[in-house]
């Protein structure tokens, strides 16, 4: 039975790991090799596929029981989340038309910096002193990896700074916002009430910042219908994320978790590296090691905190 739980897990990381990466590279592929430059759109295919597929798992498939939403203000709440959200999803697609997978994940990684200044900012938290100490590499890192990244592009870093940013502040302010016992909601439900309330956001955003992006499309799938599959399976991929990752949390503790995640950026820009071939310099991967360790090290400095 040990032996049978454990391979579980296994699997269950695995198809974390597999999913992440697997949207992340499509994601690259579709908004530059392939040409579709469509970041907004693709981000709402995202989020209807999250809807949809949420609301199966949950009201069809009893995956986790559903909650239900108690009240007006539990609902603009989750609003502003999924706005934020929005704001990161967009930004770090956009962010993948401009960089390589690999910087793009060394940025990514600096989410523990802006998560420690949102929550000092917004609820006067301070950590130990060792733990601001770790962040220290995490941000020196980047500033390396950024002098010595062949494909450096200032706007494309600037939406994944943003992006990075937003990620970490819907992190606190969900935390914020969501705090009370009746107001909780599990990842899994949260997803099913902020994904539509996403597309009602990203589809005027679409059509008034991506002209006539749904003619286009259908324009390119009469000329290539593997447009189509490559929309559908990248939207479900990205519904799939969600999901292990609640699997994943569920049958580990939080500090795997946290090391798994660590250790899947880097899997990523190996990845990445391995297919797209763009240019790394030493200076980079240096900068960006030094990112993970600091991660690494800012995640043992809060478990020693508690």
């Amino acid at each position: 039975m040990k032996d049978t739980g454990r391979f579980f897990t296994v699997g269950l990381v695995a198809a974390w790991y597999s999913s992440n990466i697997g949207v992340l590279l499509l994601n690259k592929y579709l908004l530059s090799s392939y040409g579709f430059k469509y970041p907004v759109f693709l981000t709402m295919c995202h989020m209807t596929a999250c809807s949809l597929l949420s609301y199966i798992a949950i009201a069809w498939m009893k995956m986790v029981p559903m909650q239900t939403i108690r009240s007006r203000v539990q609902f603009f709440k989750i609003s502003a989340l999924s706005l934020i959200f929005c704001a990161s999803v967009v930004s770090g697609n956009i962010s993948l038309k401009y960089l390589p997978v690999s910087f793009n994940q060394a940025i990514g990684a600096t989410t523990p910096f802006f998560t420690a200044v949102f929550a000092y900012l917004m609820t006067f938290k301070r950590e130990a002193w060792l733990t601001y100490i770790s962040l220290i590499p995490v941000v020196t890192g980047v500033i390396i990896a950024s002098g010595g990244e062949p494909s450096f592009q200032l706007f494309g870093f600037i939406m994944c700074v943003g992006a990075t940013a937003a990620r970490a502040l819907k992190s606190v302010l969900q935390g914020i916002l969501l705090s009370s016992e009746g107001e909780k909601l599990n990842s899994m439900n949260l997803l099913l009430y902020m994904a539509p309330v996403a597309v009602i956001f990203l589809l005027p955003a679409a059509l008034v910042m991506e002209e006539n992006v749904v003619g286009i499309t259908i324009a390119l799938a009469r000329d290539d219908i593997k447009i189509v599959w490559y929309l559908i399976f990248n939207s479900a991929l990205s519904y799939f994320v969600n999901l292990t990752n609640f699997l994943v949390t569920k049958h580990t503790s939080a500090l795997t978790l946290q090391v798994l995640g660590n250790a899947k950026g880097a899997v990523a820009v190996v990845v990445s590296i391995l297919i797209f071939r763009n240019p790394v310099s030493v200076t980079g991967m240096l900068g960006y090691s030094l990112t993970v360790i600091g991660v690494v090290l800012y995640s043992e400095a809060k478990k020693r905190s508690k």
